[in-house]
């Protein structure tokens, strides 16, 4: 499980580290990702508050909207159920925790 745990946070910290490049290269002004160099607190960290706060394991990070502020969404999986928990950039604290009954913000990607 530590194996595991490990990895998800290396890529996410990639994936962070990703997103804080392409943001800097982005001039569009729609790209949520714009906050990560300025936020106070890292994806991997906001992944690990998500985490602790369900009592599950994080599947999913990104910057998304949230009352029209950019904040991290993390999908938490605890057991059968899963979890959208939104973290304050600027804090770490939970802003939001919904349980995700249908996960309707996915249907159109394919992994």
């Amino acid at each position: 499980m530590k194996i595991r745990q490990s990895i998800l946070i290396a890529t996410l910290a990639l994936a962070s580290a990703a997103a804080g490049v392409s943001a800097f290269a982005s001039n569009d002004g729609g790209n949520d990702a714009r906050i990560i160099p300025n936020a106070k607190i890292s994806l991997s960290q906001a992944v690990t508050a998500a985490e602790q706060h369900v009592g599950g394991t994080a599947s999913k990070a990104e910057v998304e909207q949230h009352a029209g502020k950019a904040v991290y969404d993390v999908e938490v999986v605890k057991g059968a159920q899963v979890f959208d928990v939104k973290i304050s950039p600027d804090q770490g604290t939970v802003i939001a925790s919904t349980q995700d009954r249908n996960d309707h913000d996915d249907h159109d990607q394919q992994d």
